[in-house]
């Protein structure tokens, strides 16, 4: 990044209710309110105890394809970009954004670690 002309951020918005709970975990999510309604969490809440870690290694995975030039910090992506190869900042850079925004289809974990996302078309996907 030192050495970048060019830098866009991107802010995952809401980032930890992007991820679906699984079905078999949505009950250990409920919350009872002084009315007495049972609330069930469908999202992942902030609150659990391991939600930062499984946030960043979702973030982690996504970005796989991208390390070189999209880091990224909890919610924040990074893009940056410089001159190479006889291409400008901005054409490297533009073919950076491309790649970071290509539409993934369905994002799937191993059995152990299984948890259905949102896709780009805030679709359900479940592995």
């Amino acid at each position: 990044m030192a050495k970048s002309t060019i830098y866009s951020d991107f802010d995952l918005r809401d980032g930890f209710y992007q991820i679906l709970m699984r079905e078999s975990d949505i009950p250990l999510t409920a919350v009872s309110t002084p009315s007495g309604m049972l609330w069930e969490w469908l999202e992942m809440p902030q609150g659990l105890r391991n939600a930062p870690d499984i946030f960043n290694r979702c973030v982690t995975h996504l970005l796989r394809s991208v390390p070189d030039f999209a880091p990224s910090y909890f919610d924040d992506v990074f893009v940056h970009s410089r001159a190479v190869n006889g291409k400008t900042d901005v054409e490297v850079h533009k073919k950076h954004l491309r790649k970071l925004l290509e539409p993934e289809e369905v994002y799937l974990w191993g059995e152990r670690d299984t948890h259905s996302l949102v896709s780009r078309r805030e679709e359900r996907r479940t592995p």
